[in-house]
């Protein structure tokens, strides 16, 4: 049967190529027909599916040195809310299962978070088939789009209830075991205390019906193939009652001699991890904190008028196009621009710049800043979700939801975890028994290597880090996309800037007027500013607007010719006008004199010289710049600082980028660069082993953003440039950069503190545990003390301030 098929071939430099491949084609055997458009860099081709398929045709043009780029499914990206989960080899095993799943491309399950965020073709799979895989596995799983905020922190605050009740409980009857143990070592007999079936009586009910979450668990656990924290926890557990119990009833010992029970190490140890469970569950809470600072910064109502009358809506209710008032010291309730009214605004929540922004008519404004002194009235643009506190609110969730390429080695070792402690255990329990017959120490060191054992806070390590680290930026004005991008902002060793917007404020200003003949630079301002009021050069822009500041009323010239390329022509109150460079100058006839050392001098500044002329006389020379933001030289001095090779970019000249360069203290400059051959200079960065961060302004610099190790936005709040880059600063200010990596550098110092903690917990309790050195009760209490530690690390970033020059 006669088939067509599409294409994509990369690799084509000409027409010849092209024609080659047509021809390859074009001899295989079944093939009917084959055309190849350089333009589209695609083929189309006729064949007859019975003889070939699409699999030789790509085999074809892959053997004529061309590649064939496969079109990949649209994939539909959910977030999962999962319930159950108790320790890293939860989320490895769930990671697992759903990274097997036919049509899933993508999977990353969180524990810190309860999230998993799953991409997956819905050709292949769907929602409600991945929810029902989960839930096989013993946990619970729901779409995060139908769990309100409210009812999230509703479930946590019951689970952390719940725990503090099943803890309360179960340390009210362990306690007595727990004396008990303690008097027996000091050699006091106590005997209610010591009475076997009063030890019996208050484990049961700690063992069966609080420890049932931990039965519960491992049950699914092994049921789907693995095991997890649950399983080591009843393992361990069921083993010291049971030998207890069997103690209870069938074992001897001479009169007035105690039974060998070890009820108290089963009972406190499920109490002592409630603990450890209980306290992790609180500051898991506080890690997201930012979250929740963020979420209660938008104002509940909004003043909207309606039909000309002024109403008190839920912000729930406003719309785009509202006309909207607010009042001196209320909060913004969305995005918009301002139509009436001036005031000052504090940003500090959007930029962490605490100096109060001054705003007029035609300024936009962002809900949630604080209005501080005037009144204005605003129309609504962006609501709801599209806001851009909304959007910061979901670009840190997603961020804390991502994983950093660090955590993988982590859930590796989380996946081949516990199985690997329950042989070490079953090993203690062989070798101790074999070489002393003492079946009672043999169990109980096992149940030692089994309990102090626990992948919690391997799994906790690097999530709760980066909770913090990603909420600590969107604090201080630094949007992070993800963990990823956290974790390789710290190796950066190059920074480059594009000037135009980021080094620069991005608008000329004059900043010289110098008179040539009888004119003051008053008069010079004025008549260039007539002749520039009808153009549409910038240059031209920056001299009206001075002069409309510094002389007021300017009129309307009375001829006006623009000479692209060289200035304009006009006439003004009678008199002929001339601004513009020497070429027009010497056009018209106009001579330098001795002038030219000054338009030289300011070309060395890094200004551009335009002269002016009135009635055929130079009558003065005015420069336009475009200036340099009032803390760059700081910024770029902090960047050496930090050990950062800098480089600026730019369109500009040599000269004139090497005259802003030197006032900066830049010493490498790349001038000249057209911004779509921007990303070449970047791989040529790259290619010379340097990890590089472009900075730029997230729009007219995207393609140099993603070729970039990490791409930051400065000084931008749109939805443009937080696509664009993998880091937003909403300040306009380069020190924001530093802020950034040093936020990152201070973040992977806890990680790397947090793994540590994690793993010497074990490599050191592990041993003394399987060689009978730690009771069950210790190796519990140590277990549960690894998790809480390690979170109660990362909390400890929060202290950190990112702003902080050292």
């Amino acid at each position: 049967m006669e088939r067509q098929e599409s294409l994509k071939i990369s690799g084509m430099s000409c027409a010849a190529c092209a024609v080659r491949i047509e021809k390859g084609l074009a001899k295989m055997e079944g093939v009917k027909q084959a055309n190849v458009n350089l333009a589209l860099q695609k083929a189309t081709v006729d064949f007859d599916d019975s003889i070939t398929g699409r699999e030789q045709l790509a085999a074809a043009v892959k053997k004529l040195g061309y590649e064939v780029i496969e079109d990949k499914p649209a994939a539909t990206g959910t977030t999962l809310h999962i319930s159950g989960m108790s320790c890293a080899a939860c989320a490895a095993r769930i990671e697992k299962k759903l990274a097997q799943t036919e049509g899933v491309s993508r999977v990353m399950v969180n524990l810190n978070t309860e999230k998993a965020q799953i991409d997956f073709d819905e050709n292949k799979t769907s929602l409600p088939a991945l929810i029902q895989i989960i839930e096989k596995l013993g946990y619970k799983a729901e779409l995060i789009s139908r769990i309100s905020r409210d009812r999230e922190k509703e479930t946590r605050d019951q689970e952390i209830s719940s725990l503090k009740s099943e803890l309360i409980t179960s340390a009210i009857l362990s306690s007595p075991l727990l004396l008990a143990m303690i008097f027996t070592l000091f050699g006091i007999d106590i005997a209610f205390l010591h009475n076997q079936f009063f030890q019996l009586i208050v484990a049961t009910p700690v063992q069966f019906i609080i420890g049932y979450r931990f039965y519960k668990n491992a049950y699914f656990a092994l049921r789907s193939g693995s095991a997890n924290m649950d399983v080591l926890i009843a393992m361990g557990t069921t083993a010291a009652y049971f030998l207890s119990l069997y103690n209870v009833f069938f074992q001897t010992v001479p009169p007035g001699t105690m039974k060998d029970l070890y009820f108290e190490a089963s009972a406190v140890v499920i109490t002592l991890v409630l603990l450890g469970k209980y306290l992790e569950a609180v500051a898991k809470g506080k890690t997201s904190e930012a979250i929740k600072k963020l979420m209660g910064l938008s104002p509940q109502t909004a003043h909207v008028v309606r039909n000309g009358e002024e109403k008190e809506l839920p912000i729930e209710e406003v719309q785009p196009g509202d006309l909207i008032i607010v009042k001196p010291g209320e909060k913004v309730p969305v995005d918009g621009k301002i139509v009436a009214g001036s005031s000052s605004l504090d940003e500090s929540m959007l930029t962490g710049e605490s100096l109060p922004v001054e705003k007029t008519t035609g300024d936009h404004v962002i809900g949630a800043t604080i209005n501080k002194y005037g009144a204005f009235k605003f129309e609504a643009t962006q609501v709801g979700q599209d806001t851009v506190l909304a959007q910061i609110i979901k670009m840190v969730e997603d961020a804390q939801g991502f994983k950093a390429p660090i955590q993988k080695v982590a859930d590796q070792v989380a996946g081949i975890f516990v199985p690997a402690v329950i042989t070490v255990a079953l090993l203690t329990l062989g070798i101790w028994y074999l070489n002393s017959g003492d079946i009672n120490q043999a169990i109980i060191s096992a149940v030692a290597v089994l309990v102090i054992a626990c992948p919690c806070a391997l799994g906790l390590a690097t999530p709760t880090a980066i909770m913090v680290g990603t909420g600590l930026g969107a604090e201080n004005g630094i949007l992070i996309k993800s963990g990823e991008h956290l974790e390789t902002a710290y190796k950066l060793n190059t920074i480059v800037l594009d000037k135009t917007g980021t080094i620069t404020n991005g608008e000329p200003e004059v900043t010289d007027i110098i008179s040539t003949g009888s004119l003051s630079p008053q008069e010079i301002l004025r008549w260039a500013a007539i002749a520039e009021k009808n153009s549409e050069h910038p240059l031209a822009a920056a001299i009206y607007k001075h002069g409309l500041k510094s002389v007021g009323q300017v009129p309307d010239p009375e001829d006006f010719e623009a000479i692209p390329g060289k200035g304009i022509i006009a006439t003004g109150e009678g008199r002929k006008i001339l601004v513009g460079t020497r070429k027009l100058m010497q056009e018209q006839g106009i001579g330098l004199g001795d002038h030219e050392t000054i338009i030289t001098r300011l070309e060395d500044e890094g200004k551009t010289a335009m002269l002016m002329t009135v009635d055929h006389s130079l009558a003065g020379i005015l420069a336009v710049a475009d200036t340099v933001k009032g803390h760059s030289r700081e910024a770029i001095a902090d960047f050496n600082r930090m050990g950062l090779e800098v480089y600026m970019i730019t369109g500009d000249n040599q000269r004139t980028a090497a005259a802003i360069a030197d006032q900066l203290g830049i010493k490498n400059v790349l001038a000249e660069v057209l911004p779509e051959h921007k990303a070449k200079e970047i791989q040529k960065l790259q290619q010379a082993g340097k990890i590089v961060a472009m900075v730029g302004d997230g729009i007219n610099d995207a393609p140099a953003l993603a070729a970039a190790d990490i791409g930051m936005a400065v000084g931008t709040g749109t939805d443009i440039a937080m696509e664009a880059a993998d880091i937003t600063l909403m300040r306009g200010d380069l020190r924001a950069i530093s802020a950034a990596i040093r936020l990152s550098r201070q973040t992977m110092t806890k990680i790397r503190q947090n793994l540590f903690w994690a793993f010497i917990y074990n490599i050191i309790g592990i041993p003394f545990a399987a060689l009978g050195l730690l009771s069950p009760v210790i190796a519990g209490g140590a277990m549960a003390f690894s998790s809480v530690s390690v979170v109660t690390n990362s909390l400890s970033l929060k202290r950190f301030n990112p702003q902080q020059v050292k």
